[in-house]
């Protein structure tokens, strides 16, 4: 796929070029190009960013493991490309990572569509990179970074300022150092000239050099190319019965969205859930709206539609809300990919935007149902109770008996002294006695425990196994619980699937040291905007209960409350009462 930069584009691509995450060794990542966006400091995109807050600092706290990077890599592998260029200061970018490569897409469909420019500026880049489905994308949404905030600023700049398409640029990545050119599209301060391109292959004409985004055999590479033609209009027969699909895809799709909206924000209350399904209802109707709605309308046949009339039993009858969600989800992916097939023989950028859309889709799917299942699971679970392995077998499982005799609705075993051999010993009889009472067995941290003992499920930590790869060990039907100390960190953990959420520290406890307390405001701010199930950690006790269940949140983790005290039944007696 072709892409034109301005000028302050190129310069941002290049000065993320520089920076790495570790993850891929040579390839330009989402987070490290929003480095590069906010070092033009006077280009459109820096300003939206700085308006919500959103700086370099910001960036590297969100992602601490950005480096800047000081080593050369190798020239470009065999591509069958003959020009060898690099990125600023001899640093070569092989790799275009696939979350640059769907930002990319997804600004160059907005611009397209808009006729504003022919180049991409870093606006449009801020907008794909906020407006795809990856990590940076909902980062830059749970900052308050609006694609729909982006799109109309861009519209209101360029409505009073038209722009006409611009000429093909002649500056193409890499740059080298030297004196600037005056004026950019967005506004940006002059970048460097290039050197002159090498005649040959993969070379344009004079003065109509483009920087593009081409697909290799195995990587994506940045390089000169030539205009790529599109394809020839599709025959007018071709088109109306293309039409006529798109017309009732698109229908079901939004159809099925909207049951599915409906069903999140009316049956599960989650308002972050709601605002992500109404931001894919919101970009499937600027999708849609690329095929003339005249042109849909005089397409459609309802009358003559065979399949009006072809039902079976079960798509007239639901047997709970739950399956509701399912077909209608089931519904809405298949729509969507009926709208990519056949938006192909039309417009092949909005079927690469629709299949975006389609994998974004999945994502949501997997958060509403890890959501709903959790609450399913853990509807009546309120007190959860941390105990390490203590002095002996006897007196752990003593413990164990009292607690699950008292009421207690979940036990998680979590000790960082005791070896493998012994860990194991006290989960399995833990599993046991945790059985009798039907009580929620957790270990913490150690999945492959979890598994041995046949534990409900883990419980994780921001810095230990991701939510994914602890899933991967202990099976799709184990609960998977995560730390989170912060409402993004809370909300990805509902993007990964956790089946709960432990919130906190809330206030200051002898388990663990943290140097900040998020305290009382998280819980509120968890409170009002997820429905998975939150349990408030650190420093709970009967004292300061009540002030956790003000901020909304009825579920709490304790460990030295309960299990550090004398009589531990008439603690986890008073637990209860407190949160009945």
């Amino acid at each position: 796929m072709r892409h034109e930069f301005t000028a302050g584009a190129q310069r941002a691509l290049a000065e993320g070029a520089a920076w790495s995450t570790g993850e891929f060794a040579d390839a330009l990542e989402a987070p490290a190009l929003l480095l590069g966006l906010l070092a033009e400091t006077e280009c459109r995109a820096a300003i939206a960013l700085a308006r919500h807050g959103v700086d370099t600092a910001a960036v590297q706290r969100r992602w601490p493991g950005l480096t800047r990077r000081k080593d050369r890599f190798p020239a470009w592998d065999s591509t069958g490309l003959t020009d060898r260029r690099v990125v600023t200061d001899g640093t070569p970018v092989r790799h275009i990572a696939p979350e640059i490569q769907a930002s990319l897409a997804e600004a160059a469909r907005w611009q397209r569509t808009s006729g504003l420019s022919a180049e991409l500026g870093t606006e449009h880049i801020l907008f794909g990179l906020a407006a795809a489905d990856h990590e940076v994308s909902s980062w830059l949404r749970q900052q308050g970074v609006d694609p729909n905030g982006i799109e109309s600023e861009i519209l209101r700049v360029y409505a009073r300022q038209p722009v006409s398409p611009s000429p093909v640029s002649s500056h193409p990545l890499p740059l080298e150092e030297g004196s600037g050119e005056e004026g950019s599209q967005d506004g940006t301060r002059a970048g460097p000239h290039p050197s002159p391109l090498p005649e040959g292959e993969g070379t344009c004409p004079p003065q109509t050099h483009l920087l593009s985004v081409v697909s290799g055999p195995s990587s994506l590479i940045l390089h000169p190319s030539s205009l790529i033609p599109l394809p020839s209009s599709p025959l007018p027969q071709e088109r109306l019965l293309a039409m006529r699909v798109i017309d009732a895809a698109a229908n079901r799709a939004r159809e099925g969205l909207r049951v599915v909206e409906d069903y999140v924000r009316f049956v599960l209350d989650d308002r972050f859930l709601t605002g992500l399904l109404k931001s894919l209802r919101h970009d499937l109707t600027a999708l849609v709206s690329r095929f003339s709605p005249g042109e849909r309308i005089a397409a459609r046949e309802t009358q003559a539609d065979v399949g009006t009339e072809i039902a079976t039993p079960a798509e007239r009858r639901r047997e709970d809300t739950a399956s509701v969600l399912t077909a209608n989800f089931t519904r809405l992916q298949e729509s969507l990919r009926s709208l990519e097939e056949f938006a192909k023989i039309l417009d092949t950028d909005a079927s690469a935007a629709l299949e975006q859309l389609r994998y974004r889709s999945y994502t949501v799917h997997r958060a509403v149902e890890s959501t709903r299942m959790g609450v399913e699971r853990l509807r009546h679970a309120r007190l959860y109770v941390l105990i390490d392995g203590r002095a002996t077998p006897a007196e752990f499982c003593q413990l164990a008996r009292s607690l699950v005799s008292s009421g207690v609705h979940v036990i998680q075993l979590r000790d960082k002294q005791l070896g493998d051999r012994r860990l194991l010993e006290r989960a399995r009889a833990l599993r046991e006695i945790t059985s009798e009472g039907r009580v929620i067995f957790i270990v913490n941290d150690r999945p492959d425990l979890a598994v041995l003992a046949r534990a409900d499920g883990v419980h994780v930590g921001q810095e230990e196994l991701t939510v994914k790869d602890a899933r991967s060990i202990v099976g799709p039907e184990a609960i998977v619980g995560v730390s989170t100390h912060s409402i993004e960190q809370a909300r990805q953990a509902v993007l990964d699937g956790a089946s709960y959420i432990g919130v906190g520290p809330t206030f200051p406890s002898g388990t663990k040291h943290f140097d900040q307390f998020p305290g009382i405001e998280l819980l509120r701010a968890v409170a009002a905007e997820t429905r998975l199930p939150a349990f408030a950690i650190g420093g709970i006790g009967l004292e300061n209960l009540s002030s956790v269940l003000e901020s909304g949140l009825r579920r709490v983790a304790v460990g030295a409350a309960i299990a550090g005290v004398a009589d531990h039944a008439a603690a986890v007696r008073a637990f209860l009462a407190a949160l009945d």
